[in-house]
């Protein structure tokens, strides 16, 4: 089947009674996780934290695989030998925060932002497809899909798509509804030879930032979509075959309403594990304890003496001293690498691989 542009479809189509109550209930939940996110102060924490459980996920519905203890060692050791399943879960968070600075400098998510994000993912710069060849197969190997295989189609496709994303007057729909039939579209398009699907699902996130439904990237579909992975192919090969709009649009509906309420439950618990070591730290440690100090040990997972040297902008023997003393105080769990040492959140981690979340049901 022929991609068609999305403005010839009718947003009429999309005002069913279903839909309508699962778009109430989806925005209820985004608006709810924009109002949590804002009570964190240092925004940096949540796009760090939230950012790399959403590129493990995203990663994990490619089949690219890692642990958390991997994914935080290799982002406080980039130098060193690494995971190479970590390294490409890491670059999707450097793909998304190329992404988020361009969104927030320029109220756009552009083609040109787009193959940006594409190749910091990555690492080329290859750009669109220009070989054709591209074709989706199911788990049996049969060719399921074909996506556009001329350049200059893909090219115009993108551009049609840009405009979609950009022109909020060529299509009269909520921004949920839109975000739905954007990921479609561009995974329909297929537009690289690689990171489409981790692209595309970085462009959720960033259309809904744009569209002011969220300040900060905080809602990560991949959690929901990786658990509901057959559902996830199997829709959007429906839309292909059966035009059945409306059943994908309920699928990512769904989707944004659980990974939302899901969001806000560990926002909140991330903040609560946060006052709590500002105050003990405050009583305890009242010779060390800055926001400084507090924000470094809630962005990093994993720090290190390097990173509390150059966030606070101390030596590196008084930042030495700053850890040990944190970790006789219990704040810190301390690990060597071979010769170079660093320092575990306990708690925040308990949080991000949801232990602490298992322990509160």
């Amino acid at each position: 089947m022929a991609i068609q542009q999305l403005e010839r479809l009718s947003a009429g189509r999309f005002e069913t009674a279903p839909i309508l109550k699962k778009l109430a209930a989806a925005s209820r939940k985004l608006a709810e996780l924009k109002g949590v996110a804002a009570t964190i102060p240092n925004q940096g924490i949540l796009i760090n934290t939230l950012g790399m459980q959403e590129a493990k996920d995203s990663s994990a519905i490619e089949n690219i695989v890692t642990t958390h203890d991997e994914l935080f060692r290799d982002a406080a050791f980039p130098q060193g030998p690494a995971n190479p399943a970590a390294k490409e879960v890491l670059r999707y968070g450097q793909a998304l925060r190329v992404g988020y600075d361009a969104v927030r400098q320029n109220d756009l998510l552009t083609t040109n932002h787009i193959l940006e994000i594409q190749a910091a993912l990555q690492c080329t710069s290859a750009g669109f497809r220009k070989v054709p060849g591209t074709a989706l197969r199911d788990i049996a190997g049969r060719v399921v899909y074909t996506p556009p295989q001329e350049a200059d189609a893909i090219v115009a496709l993108m551009g049609n798509l840009d405009h979609f994303i950009n022109d909020d007057a060529r299509f009269d729909a909520d921004p949920l509804i839109k975000m739905a039939l954007i990921h479609h579209q561009f995974e329909s398009i297929h537009p690289f030879y690689d990171g489409n699907g981790r692209t595309g699902r970085i462009i959720n996130v960033l259309y809904l930032v744009k569209q002011g439904l969220l300040d900060t990237p905080v809602l990560y579909l991949s959690r929901y979509i990786v658990r509901t992975k057959a559902d996830y192919y199997r829709l959007l090969q429906e839309v292909r075959d059966r035009d059945v709009w409306e059943e994908w649009v309920m699928y990512i509906l769904t989707a944004v309403e659980q990974t939302a309420g899901e969001a806000i439950a560990t926002i909140a618990a991330i903040r609560k594990v946060l006052l709590t070591t500002k105050h003990r730290m405050r009583e305890q440690l009242p010779r060390i304890y800055s926001q400084d100090l507090i924000n470094n040990l809630f962005r990093h997972p994993y720090t290190r003496i390097e990173y509390v040297e150059n966030d606070l902008g101390v030596s590196r023997l008084t930042a030495m001293k700053y850890l040990n003393a944190l970790t006789t105080a219990g704040f810190l769990e301390k690990r060597k690498v071979g010769r170079s040492a660093y320092f575990i959140n306990t708690p925040l981690v308990a949080i991000l691989t949801g232990e602490a979340m298992q322990t509160q049901l």
